[in-house]
């Protein structure tokens, strides 16, 4: 079961763009319909264990939920406007470049000369893994939109980096957390809809069918869990990461997205880099 549990969250989170690519719709059918997805995966989930968690630590979850919804939004406006295969190594990238300097500088991790030395490594590995695959050619049809949705991808991260951060400051983790993250979420969707003037978006079909990727990033996070109990936070960690490569070498494949050879050749030199940083930080 170990190995079932290492591999299925990079599964999940892999196939998760090909799940919104595939129903289709708008950013906000989208969005929406991860988040509940999200809060009924995590209803099957307090069926079975129950709700155990401090009104305190529920709160917190709820606004770590919310706060992940700001950089998913992010990320779905990407998939729309340069595609997976220009989004994904970008966005996990950044997020470990966020996650690690936020680790280091808040919570002092890294802290012998040594580890600080590997992990500041690891983060130059980051940083030039994302700098290649976010390369476009000049001539590139998309290249000043790219800039532009670039731009909204590093600030929506923030959302991401505080999601993962808050759990940090809880008692409660793991999957106590999980139904009251889902709340937060549902919550953060409807906020966003209301003052973007679009509720008509509860109403569209494609709203609801893309519940079906709300299940598929809960599949992922739920067995993340498990394999985090089974094989330990960094070894499921980095495992988690192959789902950056799946989705980005998949989109090619089965979404058609184009890349020069030039773009390729950096994009699969990226993707290796970013794995290896992914390792040199958390194994540290």
């Amino acid at each position: 079961m170990g190995l079932l549990w290492l591999f299925l969250p990079a599964l999940g989170w892999g196939l998760l763009p090909f799940s919104i690519a595939l129903i289709g719709g708008s950013t906000k059918n989208q969005i929406f319909g991860t988040a509940v997805g999200t809060l009924v995966a995590s209803l099957g989930v307090i069926a079975v264990i129950g709700v155990h968690i401090s009104v305190k630590d529920f709160i917190m979850a709820a606004l770590a939920g919310a706060f992940w919804i700001c950089g998913q939004i992010g990320q779905y406006v990407a998939y729309r406007n340069i595609g997976v295969s220009k989004t994904m190594p970008v966005s996990s990238g950044l997020q470990l470049i966020g996650t690690s300097l936020i680790g280091v500088l808040i919570f002092g991790e890294w802290s012998t000369p040594v580890a600080k030395t590997m992990g500041f490594i690891g983060i130059g590995l980051l940083v030039l893994g994302v700098f290649l695959t976010s390369y476009t050619q000049k001539g590139d049809k998309q290249g000043n939109n790219v800039k532009a949705t670039y731009t909204v991808l590093v600030l929506t991260t923030i959302g991401y980096l505080i999601y993962n951060t808050i759990p940090k400051g809880m008692s409660s983790s793991g999957l106590a957390i999980f139904f009251p993250e889902s709340v937060g979420m549902v919550i953060a969707v409807l906020i966003y809809l209301t003052f973007s003037h679009d509720l008509k978006a509860l109403k569209e079909a494609k709203s609801w069918k893309q519940i079906i990727s709300g299940l598929v990033f809960s599949l992922a996070a739920i067995t993340y869990i498990f394999s985090v109990k089974e094989n330990g936070v960094n070894t499921a960690f980095v495992v988690g990461q192959l789902s950056m490569v799946l989705s980005t070498l998949g989109s090619l494949i089965f979404l058609h997205e184009h890349k020069t050879t030039r773009e390729l050749i950096f994009t699969i030199i990226g993707l290796v880099l970013i794995v290896m940083g992914a390792i040199v930080t958390t194994i540290n």
